[in-house]
């Protein structure tokens, strides 16, 4: 997982969430808790993933962790080269294109993904469920508020969710929304 200070997360202390907003933000608020930060857990806002961070030190100190060294030559742009393997008349049509194959590889995926709505629903339905069960795997109603999650059933979702606490049952609801709607 590639974390930066602008992640966005969402961090909680026992049933209450303490922050949301960047990692930044996060770290601020963890070490205003400085007595309890051993109990908070940080959500990554996309997949819901706990994010375990490493707390020693000032804010200023932490912040650095997630700051990379600065390096001679050109800025890192987080392209990755890899390997694609075409058939030479992909690669002609690429080489007609305006802008060359990069540019044109990077429109085709970028627009398979705004159109694959299916996949933005199991990512959301992945990450309701992750942070359902970290947090409220025990509670009643969590196994039927999963199977209404991936339903789809809001309705019902919002039903099987309604005791728990409120900052639990809330954020639950934002991870799941793309799923039930």
């Amino acid at each position: 997982m590639i974390l930066d200070l602008d992640t966005p997360v969402t961090v909680f202390l026992g049933d209450r969430c303490i922050a949301s907003g960047s990692l930044r933000d996060a770290v601020t608020a963890i070490k205003s808790q400085s007595e309890h930060s051993e109990g908070c857990l940080v959500f990554d806002d996309i997949t819901a993933k706990v994010i375990d961070l490493d707390l020693r030190g000032s804010v200023s100190v932490v912040a650095r962790r997630f700051t990379p060294p600065k390096t001679p030559g050109r800025p890192k742009l987080g392209v990755v080269p890899r390997e694609v393997t075409l058939l030479p008349r992909h690669w002609a049509w690429l080489a007609e294109q305006p802008g060359g194959a990069s540019v044109a590889l990077r429109l085709l995926v970028e627009t398979a993904r705004k159109a694959d709505d299916k996949a933005d629903a199991r990512t959301a339905q992945a990450a309701a469920y992750r942070f359902m069960g970290a947090m409220a795997g025990d509670r009643p109603g969590f196994e039927e508020a999963c199977r209404a999650l991936f339903a789809g059933d809001a309705a019902k979702f919002l039903d099987q969710t309604e005791t728990w606490p409120a900052d639990i049952r809330d954020y639950a609801t934002r991870l799941a929304t793309p799923a039930l709607t």
